[in-house]
């Protein structure tokens, strides 16, 4: 086991215990959760309150700590459940990070590397590790599905996926990710054997490089590839299957309480997801080739750089002005619940003035171009691009705007990256860890009377 893990580890422990020591009734969402988990411990299976939306997989998972490890189903043991895989996420992170370096992971799986535990002190992540939340635990799965995908198991891969979607139905996007990513990477990197015929090419260039024409020239590949990797697909296909039966059961995705999670078309949830990654990604960015000064030649060259970009640029802007218009949304919960950090967000800033959702537009256009080109300069076009698409299929439906929404999309963009100097991963650890302590240390030690906990 390495030191930084050991280190991780025992503060890890050391947090979870204090906020038992100090939150010692279900804090938020934990009411609904905890009481369902121990309906589930005394084999109540057909025990469900309705005002829960997501798959009984967390309680499943505490049922199955408790048989096998003896776990009572106290608040501090379920707790200690969801740790746990904030403890494995570190170990998940290390394989998919060697996934996109083209390295071999570490023979142990108890020595993760550097990037893998700064990303793990992920804010969002990091916090609801130690609450009994779907989060981490839904995290864990997915990345865990993307490695077996990466590695050719796709049995394996889609298993896994399907048990995500045990935690959050959502991560049935996730599910095909795993699949796009992997074959992507295939197509990337395959060589024909000694002796053979050269193999069949999808084109997709790095996407710094590529031009609109590029992806019309992708499209004309894609035949030529398509005998290679849809036999991959299979198990895919099945928990979309499993997936699609579920929902005709159920009459729609959602569990429980339907009526305060309509899915509605949410478009600006893009726009704060770009703004999002940049508020806590901004080390990586300015971590790249030449600096910051650099990214924003680049930036300035893709917008401005000639009139015809000039001219796309202001097409772009007035469509996403239009949107805001048309799709923001002020949902209920946001406007009422000041315990979450977005409430002061959206009331100080979004509500100060009728003209700052609009104001911000160019903002959420230069934090996209960021990342797509940071991104854009280790990963293919198609690698690129397959995220974003895939992300707005699970954010454009949600109406409510919540950080953790953010959490998987934002770690798999980031650890795409992987390129980072090490005082970039230095300046990464720092960031998170000023987020973190501050957060943690406001939800422990300063709850306002009459208000609660203020949690993201």
């Amino acid at each position: 086991m390495s030191v930084s893990y050991i280190v991780y580890c025992g503060i890890c422990i050391s947090v979870l215990k204090e906020l038992n020591n100090i939150v010692e009734e279900p804090y938020m969402d934990e009411p609904f959760h905890v009481p369902q988990a121990q309906a589930y411990c005394r084999g109540e299976y057909a025990s469900w309150d309705p005002k829960i939306t997501t798959p009984p997989g967390l309680y499943i998972m505490s049922v199955l700590f408790k048989r096998v490890f003896m776990f009572k189903c106290s608040l501090p043991m379920l707790r200690l459940t969801t740790a746990l895989t904030l403890l494995a996420l570190p170990i998940v992170l290390t394989r998919l990070s060697c996934f996109y370096r083209r390295i071999r992971p570490p023979a142990s799986l108890l020595t993760p590397t550097t990037d893998a535990i700064v990303l793990s002190f992920f804010p969002i992540a990091w916090f609801f590790g130690f609450l009994y939340y779907t989060e981490v635990p839904s995290l864990v799965f997915v990345v865990a599905t993307i490695v077996a995908a990466s590695e050719g198991r796709h049995w394996l891969a889609g298993l896994l996926g399907l048990l995500s979607c045990t935690f959050r139905q959502t991560n049935v996007i996730w599910t095909i990710y795993a699949y796009a990513t992997s074959q992507l990477m295939y197509l990337r990197y395959r060589r024909p054997g000694p002796g053979l015929q050269q193999l069949s090419k999808l084109h997709d260039p790095f996407a710094d490089q590529a031009k609109p024409v590029d992806l019309y020239k992708s499209l004309l590949s894609l035949p030529n590839v398509l005998p290679d990797i849809l036999p991959a697909f299979v198990p895919y296909a099945s928990v979309l299957g499993v997936f699609a039966s579920f929902v005709i059961w159920n009459g729609g995705i959602v569990l429980g309480d339907k009526s305060n999670h309509i899915p509605v078309l949410h478009v600006p949830q893009l726009y704060y997801f770009f703004a999002f990654s940049t508020a806590f990604g901004w080390p990586v960015l300015v971590s790249g080739a030449g600096g910051i000064p650099v990214l924003l030649q680049k930036i300035y060259a893709r917008t401005l750089g000639s009139k015809f970009r000039a001219f796309i640029t202001g097409a772009v802007l007035a469509a996403m002005l239009y949107t805001v218009k048309l799709y923001t949304i002020h949902h209920p919960f946001l406007l009422a619940d000041n315990r979450h950090y977005t409430f002061y967000v959206w009331h100080r800033i979004y509500m100060f003035h009728w003209l700052a959702p609009y104001a911000l537009v160019p903002a959420y256009l230069v934090c996209a171009l960021a990342w797509f080109l940071r991104v854009g300069s280790e990963q293919s076009m198609l690698q690129t691009i397959a995220l974003p698409i895939l992300t707005l299929a699970v954010l454009l439906p949600t109406p409510l705007l919540e950080p953790r929404y953010f959490m998987i999309p934002y770690l798999l963009m980031r650890i795409q990256i992987v390129n980072v100097p090490s005082w970039g991963l230095v300046l990464e650890g720092l960031w998170y860890a000023v987020i973190n302590m501050v957060t943690m240390g406001v939800f422990l030690y300063l709850p306002r009377e009459g208000v609660g906990r203020f949690m993201w």
